[in-house]
């Protein structure tokens, strides 16, 4: 390997030095980026023009008037109207290291260097089989899965993992899904997506079967979970290919369930022969764990996992058993060398820095939070920020009374004051967070005082 070209490269120490120099020059930038601050009015008009052509250009407006400079720090983020804000959406879950990060940064760079921008499955570079081995060292410790195929993003995961399910067991064809899923903007992903908003205009091809998901709330609940999963598996023999769910649910409003509410659902599938499969595209790394499957111990039950956004890319990742034949997936792209380098070096830090665990970094960090959203709950906002929780770096919380009204209001007041949320769930309707990994008790109580004055704005 010493002869080649490509290894002396990624050797040569004058090379190492002008990228780590690079890097130390934009951190040292990016240190200025300090924390929250309002726009610079003498940006604001230029920054205005630029948001309604963003709006103009892609056929609707902007969510929030936002659009980045380049520069951040942590969970912190310049606008081009001279803003700073405590971003706690991360581009929906793609900025786990949050902005800025200097060994994210110095891998991309690496990446950027390469020969090609974008790697393919037909001519791959090191880095596409680095990432698949990686992901498969990483979740063949706790599972079955032994395979996994590097895919551009989320939606593209999800559609090769129920491409390889539908074809284990063809004809049968359909799926079981939770209410309030949330699997993709694919056509087919969004037959799967229990939002009738999100596909307004689509045919229903009515191959989807809906379970109703955990409430702590009815002690029922478990019971009518499973009573439906098996009506749905006698009125369709044979023609159920999978189960497909998500660990703990994003846009359906963060919700989770203990581990004894999936058990018999896998063994009731199992018994007859219908494929799980774990999409974990949004859990990736945020629970505590690298997978979901680990935090909630029910591993080896899955046939078919899929990741991403974390990840900086996507991947399938499949048991022997369900692993596709040739010619069923594939794709041009699998992605950049820059991202492929990224997601490994994320990979990296999760596991040597001390981010997993119950007593990690993430775990800490959940704890903090949610212990914060409550107090504020129990007073100055009583009542008003209810049943905060969620999964590691994944929370959410009902403010207000709950409507979609309150909410779509308090989420632009938030962002007026400093603070980027999102929102998840219908009735109630929640703000979600999705909490960078380098988030500090001194950001969670910015946080917290950026949340008590905006709710109280519209108390």
């Amino acid at each position: 390997m010493e002869k080649l070209i490509g290894k002396q490269i990624e050797n040569s120490p004058r090379i190492k030095e002008l990228v780590k120099n690079l890097v130390a020059e934009i951190k040292a930038s990016n240190q200025r980026v300090e924390t929250v601050k309002p726009a610079d009015e003498g940006l604001v008009k230029t920054h205005q023009k630029l948001v309604e052509d963003f709006g103009k250009f892609r056929g609707r407006e902007l969510f929030y008037p936002y659009i980045g400079t380049g520069a951040g720090r942590g969970a912190y983020v310049e606008l081009t109207d001279g803003s700073v804000k405590l971003d706690l959406i991360n581009g929906i879950g793609i900025h786990l290291m949050g902005h800025g990060h200097p060994e994210v940064m110095e891998a991309a760079v690496w990446g950027a260097l390469s020969d090609v921008i974008i790697q393919g499955n037909l001519q791959p570079n090191l880095e596409y089989g680095q990432m698949a081995k990686r992901l498969v060292d990483l979740a063949s410790r706790k599972s079955r899965l032994r395979h996994a195929w590097v895919t551009t993003c989320g939606s593209m995961a999800n559609e090769n993992g129920l491409k390889a399910c539908r074809q284990k067991l063809t004809p049968a064809r359909k799926i079981l899904a939770f209410d309030g899923a949330f699997a993709g903007r694919t056509t087919m992903m969004a037959e799967i997506t229990d939002n009738p908003g999100f596909k307004i205009g689509l045919p229903e091809y009515h191959e989807v079967l809906r379970l109703p998901f955990y409430d702590k709330k009815d002690p029922a609940s478990k019971d009518k979970t499973l009573t439906a999963l098996r009506k749905h598996i006698a009125e369709n023999p044979k023609n159920i290919c999978c189960f497909m769910f998500e660990p703990m649910q994003g846009e359906g409003g963060y919700n989770v369930a203990p581990r004894d509410f999936f058990i018999p659902l896998f063994e009731e599938c199992r018994k007859a022969g219908i494929l799980i499969f774990a999409d974990e595209v949004q859990t990736f790394c945020r629970t505590g764990q690298f997978f979901a499957f680990e935090t909630l111990d029910f591993g080896d039950y899955i046939d078919v996992c899929t990741v991403a956004k974390t990840l900086q890319n996507g991947a399938t990742l499949f048991t022997e058993q369900t692993n596709p034949q040739p010619g069923l997936i594939a794709g041009t792209f699998t992605g950049a060398s820059a991202e492929l380098r990224a997601g490994m070096a994320i990979l990296d830090i999760l596991e040597n820095q001390g981010y997993l665990g119950a007593n990690g970094k993430i775990a800490k960090i959940h704890n903090e939070f949610v212990a914060m959203l409550n107090q504020l709950n129990s007073t100055s906002c009583k009542g008003m920020l209810q049943d905060a929780g969620g999964l590691g770096l994944m929370i959410a919380v009902t403010p207000l009374d709950g409507s979609k009204e309150k909410q779509g209001a308090l989420l632009k007041t938030l962002y007026k004051n400093g603070l980027m949320s999102f929102g998840c769930g219908r009735g109630p309707y929640r703000l979600r967070f999705l909490v960078p990994m380098v988030m500090t008790s001194q950001d969670i109580a910015l946080a917290g005082k950026i949340i008590e004055k905006s709710v109280l704005e519209h108390a």
